[in-house]
């Protein structure tokens, strides 16, 4: 059993990747705005903000990311992509997905103007003259200020537009254009699919070619868990345009999601080459928020909630979990078993939550007393079930389930593992040797079972 040993624990980390001729200093503004939300990496991509040039494809510039979190080990971080950044922001996301331990313990990401997955929409006029004004090897001043005015809604104050222009004039001539000829063009879709870590999508309220339109239609359907946030009285250089407005949406947004973060040596347990990359993907999944589930009612869910509060008080969110059952069910796949007397499981899970709605006159809205005492009747078999869609039987029959697939869902998240010291994934990663446990009597406890994180 892991033991969750404290010993000063890494902080939260937020890591920032900017726009094309950017560089770290973008974020200046945003970052003093922010507060104590963790500390906060922003990144000079290769090749910008007097980097040494690189020509990295999509893939490359993914890798190199992933090399900055390595550097730091952080067991709970998030990540912030402006504009060609946040392309490599979903892709480090899917590469978390997939269990990449480079990744682990993102929690999650934030996306600004974000450029998408699929081929970024550009007029091809622009996107050549664009890569001509490197055509001697270095962009000059008048192109810099050119690029800067057309993608703010309205002309930058001083020192700001200063420095934005002296950071596009630091671009360096292989990553510039290497962007507008392949990288942006490149079709990662089928590779970043569906992502279930929590995403907030911001757009300009003026920006044109990734506006909302583009951000709803290009990056929201690859996050299931995401909204959409516009920021009016900006276009695309958004934290220079509107810096208090994009902290706080970036504050509020991770701030709920490091809330929730699995604990520091639970994470670096998970990271830790005892796991496999598929272990670790189907851990990451359970973590995140479960799809919308299609099969309960808003009331069913509501006294769902209610059982799973009265069955299992305390141990954890009655409506997240309600949540994960509705999304079982949508998906057809259970736990392989159901009683003769009882129907499919999604009939049987909406026939039991209405016979158990009707038994109490709203099981959501009785008292904690109320609820025991008409649970205990259907255990006893002894509820009258008259103009319910159970008899008694069933209905002792179906709690019973019901109870035994509360606990599944519940003995199934990583963060309940996390409580209670469970280290059993931890048993054997991808190589040829699978380390398994060497002390197995009782209260014998490994090196590995003591994690302790640094600071």
């Amino acid at each position: 059993m892991l033991p969750l040993v404290k010993a000063g624990g890494r902080m939260n980390r937020v890591y920032f990747l900017h726009a094309l001729g950017a560089s770290a200093r973008e974020w200046d503004q945003v970052i003093a705005d922010l507060g104590d939300v963790g500390a906060c990496v922003p990144l000079c991509l290769p090749g910008f903000g007097g980097s040494p040039d690189a020509d990295l494809d999509v893939a490359g510039l993914v890798d190199w990311f992933s090399e900055q979190v390595a550097a730091h080990q952080p067991q709970s971080w998030a990540v912030v992509g402006h504009s060609m950044g946040g392309k490599i922001a979903t892709l480090a996301a899917a590469r978390a997905r997939d269990g990449d331990p480079a990744f682990a313990g993102l929690a999650a990401v934030v996306l600004l103007a974000a450029s998408p997955p699929a081929s970024e929409p550009m007029a091809e006029e622009r996107r050549a003259e664009m890569i001509d004004w490197f055509a001697n090897g270095r962009i000059g001043p008048d192109e810099a200020a050119t690029f800067v005015d057309a993608n703010t809604a309205q002309r930058l104050p001083e020192p700001l537009r200063t420095q934005a222009i002296a950071d596009v004039e630091r671009s360096r001539r292989l990553a510039w254009t290497g962007w507008l000829k392949r990288d942006s063009r490149e079709d990662w879709r089928e590779a970043a699919g569906t992502l279930a870590v929590p995403a907030l999508i911001v757009a300009g309220g003026e920006d044109g070619d990734l506006g909302e339109d583009a951000q709803r239609r290009l990056n929201l359907p690859h996050y299931r868990n995401a909204r959409v946030e516009v920021v009016a009285g900006a276009a695309h250089l958004l934290p220079y345009e509107q810096p208090a407005a994009v902290a706080t949406l970036i504050r509020d947004h991770i701030t709920q999601a490091f809330g929730r973060a699995l604990p520091a040596p639970f994470v670096a347990l998970l990271a830790s080459d005892r796991v496999s990359r598929g272990t670790r993907a189907v851990m990451t999944e359970r973590h995140a928020a479960p799809p919308r589930g299609k099969v309960l009612s808003p009331q069913q869910r509501a006294v769902l909630a209610a059982l799973i509060e009265t069955v299992l008080p305390g141990a954890a969110d009655p409506v997240d979990l309600a949540a994960r059952i509705d999304a079982m069910l949508t998906s057809g796949i259970g736990d392989g078993w159901r009683s003769a007397e009882l129907p499919a499981d999604a009939e049987g899970w909406t026939s039991g939550l209405d016979t158990l709605d009707h038994l109490s006159s709203s099981f959501a809205d009785a008292s904690p007393a109320d609820r025991e005492q008409c649970l205990q009747s259907i255990a006893d078999e002894t509820a009258d079930t008259e103009g319910g869609a159970f008899d008694p039987r069933q209905m002792r029959l179906w709690f019973a389930e019901a109870r035994s697939e509360i606990a599944r869902q519940w003995m199934a998240l990583p963060a309940t593992m996390a409580r209670i010291g469970y280290d059993g994934f931890a048993v054997g990663g991808d190589g040829p040797h699978k380390q398994g446990y060497r002390l197995t009597a009782a209260d014998m406890i490994e090196d590995w079972q003591q994690l302790e994180v640094q600071a």
